[in-house]
C-alpha cells in the first residue's frame, strides 16, 4: 500500500469499534463520520453529551453513533475502561490531553497495558516519494535509550508489514552520516545498524547514521555519496527523541502538505492519537490505520 485510499479499500467492512475520548472535538465527528460511511468502523463518542449533541446536529449527522455523556475530566478513564472491557477494539483521542489519555491507557488495573513499549508512529503519504513513510517515535517517548530505540523499530517493522511492506527499510537518523562520539545518536545509530546486520533485530534492513535528506531521498544519497540498501529509500525514520520526530512530522504535514495519521503501538489496542489542531483527514487517516492494526 502507498496511499491513504488504498488503506482505506483494505479495511473496508472491517467494522472496527471505535471510541471517541473527547467526542466535543468536531474535526474528529467528521472524521469519525466520514469513516463508518465508508464501512471500516462503527463509533462510541464519550465526552460532553449537550456538546456533542449540539455539535452532531450542525452536522446533520443523526442516529448514528452511541453517546456516553460523560464529565469531561473522566472521559478519558471512561473510554478506557469501555475498551478494555471488550466493547470498543480501537481508542481515538479527541478534545482531550494526551497526557490524560496516556496516564489511564496506562492504569494498572483497567487499563491498556500488555508489557510492551508503548510508541507512537506518524505515518506520512509521501506522494512525492510513492510511498509511506514512517516517522518514530514523535510523540510518546521523550529521549529513548538504546534498548526503548530496539522495540520502537520492532513496533514500527511490524505495522509497515501490515502496509504490505514485507522488509521494511529503517534509517536511524541524525545530523551527519558518519559516527562522531560527540554526538552520541550516531553512535546508536550505528550500534542498531549492527544488532540489524547480526539478525538481533529481524525482519527489516536498518542503517545509521543516516541524514534526514539522504534517508529519504535517492538523489540527495547519490550526491553525498551514501550507499546501501536504506539510503534514499527509506520506509522508516527512527528520530533520536520526540522533538525532532515531532517537527519532521509537523513539517511534512503543513509544509509539504502530505496527508498524516498517527498511531500508538504496543497496547492491547490501537491507540489514534494525532494534534487536536489537525484536520479531519489527518484524523480519517489515522483511523484507517488503527483498523488496519
Amino acid at each position: 500500500m502507498k496511499t491513504f485510499e488504498e488503506v482505506f479499500e483494505a479495511v473496508k467492512e472491517r467494522k472496527k469499534r471505535v471510541v471517541l475520548v473527547g467526542s466535543e472535538d468536531k474535526e474528529s465527528i467528521i472524521a469519525l463520520n466520514e469513516a463508518v460511511d465508508r464501512g471500516f468502523v462503527d463509533g462510541i463518542l464519550v465526552g460532553d453529551g449537550k456538546v456533542t449533541k449540539e455539535n452532531l446536529e450542525s452536522l446533520g449527522i443523526k442516529d448514528k453513533f452511541e453517546i456516553i455523556d460523560s464529565d469531561p475530566h473522566k472521559s478519558c478513564e471512561v473510554g478506557v475502561k469501555i475498551v478494555s472491557s471488550g466493547k470498543g477494539d480501537i481508542l481515538m483521542k479527541g478534545l482531550v490531553k494526551t497526557s490524560d489519555l496516556l496516564k489511564a491507557v496506562l492504569n494498572p488495573e483497567w487499563g491498556l497495558r500488555t508489557g510492551s513499549l508503548l510508541s507512537h508512529l506518524t505515518v506520512v503519504e509521501a506522494k512525492d516519494y510513492g510511498r509511506f513513510i514512517g516517522i518514530t517515535d514523535g510523540g510518546m517517548i521523550i529521549k529513548p535509550t538504546l534498548d526503548q530505540k530496539v522495540q520502537i523499530i520492532k513496533n514500527a517493522v511490524s505495522f509497515f508489514k501490515r502496509l504490505g511492506v514485507s522488509l521494511p527499510k529503517v534509517a536511524c537518523i541524525a545530523a551527519v552520516e558518519v559516527v562522531n562520539p560527540e554526538i552520541p545518536e550516531t553512535v546508536e545509530a550505528a550500534e542498531l545498524a549492527a544488532m540489524g546486520k547480526r539478525k538481533q533485530i529481524e525482519g527489516c534492513i536498518i542503517d545509521g547514521p543516516l541524514g534526514f535528506d539522504n534517508a529519504i531521498d535517492e538523489r540527495a544519497a547519490k550526491v553525498k555519496g551514501v550507499g546501501g540498501d536504506v539510503a534514499g529509500h527509506a520506509d522508516i525514520l527512527i528520530v533520536p527523541e520526540i522533538n525532532s520526530g515531532n517537527f519532521i512530522g509537523k513539517s511534512m504535514d503543513y509544509c509539504a502538505h502530505y496527508t498524516i495519521g498517527g498511531i500508538i503501538l504496543g497496547a492491547k489496542v490501537p491507540i489514534i492519537v494525532v494534534s487536536r489542531a489537525d484536520e479531519a483527514k489527518a484524523k480519517l487517516a489515522s483511523i484507517s490505520l488503527g483498523a488496519l492494526e
